[in-house]
């Protein structure tokens, strides 16, 4: 019987551990945030390549990618000339998040004014 109560207790113990899944996948992106930020060595091109990478990589393990994530793809694009590409992150970003929806409208307001 005592045997019993113990096995249960470790059964209990080792199930109540299991941590769960995060929300959102977000790969490489505070990496990436940081190194713009912060203004190190890393060409657009990079920035945006680790970026696409992480999409890609989300999609691939059938996990949601990270608030943020098109957004800032989208501001790089703007950034490296690419206009018609940063709005297609921006419209993502609106259609999987659209609580963003004013923020976003006010980015891309903005990156076609610029």
């Amino acid at each position: 019987m005592k045997k019993i109560i113990i096995t249960a207790a470790l059964a209990l113990g080792i199930v109540g551990c299991k941590t769960t899944e995060p929300l959102y996948y977000y790969g490489e992106y505070n990496t990436a945030v940081y190194s713009y930020l912060k203004g190190e060595e890393t060409t657009l091109d990079e920035q945006i390549q680790v970026l696409e990478q992480t999409i890609e990589l989300a999609a691939a393990n059938g996990k949601n990618i990270a608030p943020g994530i098109h957004a800032h793809l989208g501001m790089l694009y703007f950034e490296s000339g690419n206009a018609q590409q940063g709005e297609n992150h921006f419209q993502q970003e609106k259609q999987l998040f659209p609580e963003s929806t004013q923020y976003i409208d006010f980015l891309l307001n903005s990156a076609k004014g610029a």
